[in-house]
């Protein structure tokens, strides 16, 4: 059976190590480390960008959210279960400071993805109060969209009313990755279908490289490199810096420079 790479069983785990791990004193640079929420961990992006930031060490304990309570294997990792698709009736969750909300679906024949829950694209914004009356303060919202067809009068701002709601919430931070969407593979059909299929897949070649999906480990290196040095206000990024700092050498290097700019990055 397929498990997600960090919700393990704890049987796999010492008992000694968890004993000790649970008496060891807190310090204090943990301490005033931020707490971090994570909705929407599941499929491949979900699954690297989760394994990323809960293993950075730049955050005291990750919680996410789940359709049911679940086991972990690492004591930094917990689940926070939310129960009904209304979200405004959610109870708290302990005071966290950023929030990661991603929209790709769980992959079925994964079975512990299937008890993670996922957002909705219009549970947007009752999604983004909750968090922020849990305490949030950086909201990253990965924003997946079909590859070439985002608007270049929607690059660089606030695509629609949900996102202009979102950013009127209140949030220290609000950073928004236009991210182009892995196309699923057609499924099986008869000949003429896939004939079809294969004449429509081509037209994937005319898309320009900087409007490609990234592989989904090199996304979420990106969300963590940008949480590291992100200063207050309301950040956009684009499909061509998010492919331009992938294949840079120094991916640490394209963001210092895209945020001393200012370029592609504020939306009032």
């Amino acid at each position: 059976m397929s498990s997600h790479p960090l919700l393990c069983s704890l049987q796999a785990l010492d008992p000694r190590q968890v004993l000790q791990a649970s008496l060891r004193p807190v310090s204090a640079a943990a301490k005033a480390r931020p707490g971090l929420i994570v909705a929407g961990a599941t499929g491949a992006l979900g699954s690297e960008v989760l394994r990323r930031l809960a293993g950075s060490g730049g955050f005291a304990h990750t919680q996410v959210l789940a359709h049911e309570p679940m086991s972990t294997g690492l004591a930094q990792v917990s689940i926070a279960a939310v129960r009904g698709e209304d979200i405004a009736a959610w109870p708290l969750c302990p005071p966290v400071q950023t929030g990661v909300v991603m929209f790709e679906p769980p992959r079925l024949y994964h079975d512990r993805e299937r008890a993670l829950w996922t957002p909705q694209p219009a549970q947007l914004p009752a999604l983004a109060q909750w968090l922020r009356r849990c305490g949030v303060q950086t909201l990253v919202l990965v924003l997946p969209h079909a590859p070439g067809r985002l608007p270049q009068a929607l690059r660089h701002g606030l695509a629609s009313i949900d996102e202009q709601q979102v950013a009127a919430l209140g949030f220290e931070r609000v950073l928004l990755v236009r991210s182009a969407q892995q196309q699923p593979r057609a499924p099986g059909g008869s000949l003429p279908e896939k004939v079809a299929a294969w004449m429509l897949s081509t037209f994937r070649y005319m898309i320009p490289a900087a409007a490609q999906p990234v592989r989904p480990a090199r996304l979420a290196e990106f969300v963590e490199v940008v949480l590291r040095v992100l200063p207050a206000g309301i950040h956009v990024v684009t499909p061509e810096l998010l492919w331009q700092a992938v294949q840079a050498p120094h991916m640490q290097d394209v963001v210092r420079a895209w945020l001393n700019t200012g370029q592609d990055c504020q939306a009032d």
